[in-house]
């Protein structure tokens, strides 16, 4: 199944947040209670957007982290690199090529990579920037944006299932 880490939902949270007042200085703790999250793991994904630079860090007695980019300019592909411990990837042999042993042999593996990478071109085409929007405001968008390869299935062709 495909599924977005809780850590990258935290970030993408903290980082909708911060871009409604994209020069505010905010501190950890500060962030954790707007959001109703804890704040170590807030702390943790502020570390590890600093070290990507996608905030910066101030110091001293007012410190505490900004956004660094615009938020049109921050993708949540971005905001994944940042906060995985992988690379991106569906698979294991489109995120760490190498890793299996039946890769040289594996018929499928192209078409994993070209999902791999029709996933990627849309995680890179959808900005922090984005996830502010209103839902309508975001769909109406994200109508717009093409996707090279994707083929949209008939609205009268068969659903194959294998449930009973």
């Amino acid at each position: 199944m495909l599924r977005i880490s809780k850590i990258v939902d935290y970030g993408t949270l903290v980082l909708t947040h911060m871009a409604a007042r994209p020069a505010h200085v905010y501190s950890a703790t500060d962030l954790a209670s707007a959001l109703g999250l804890g704040q170590p793991v807030v702390s943790k994904v502020l570390k590890l957007l600093n070290q990507h630079e996608i905030v910066v860090s101030l110091r001293g007695a007012h410190g505490g982290y900004k956004l660094n980019l615009p938020a049109d300019s921050i993708s949540i592909a971005q905001v994944i690199d940042a906060l995985e411990d992988q690379p991106f990837g569906l698979t294991e042999c489109t995120a760490m090529p190498g890793v299996c042993s039946v890769e040289a042999d594996c018929h499928i593996r192209p078409h994993w990579q070209r999902i791999n990478d029709i996933v990627r071109r849309s995680l890179e085409a959808v900005s922090i920037a984005d996830m502010t929007m209103s839902s309508n405001d975001f769909l109406s968008t994200a109508r717009d944006v093409p996707l090279a390869g994707v083929r949209i299935k008939a609205p009268n062709s068969p659903n194959w299932s294998f449930s009973k």
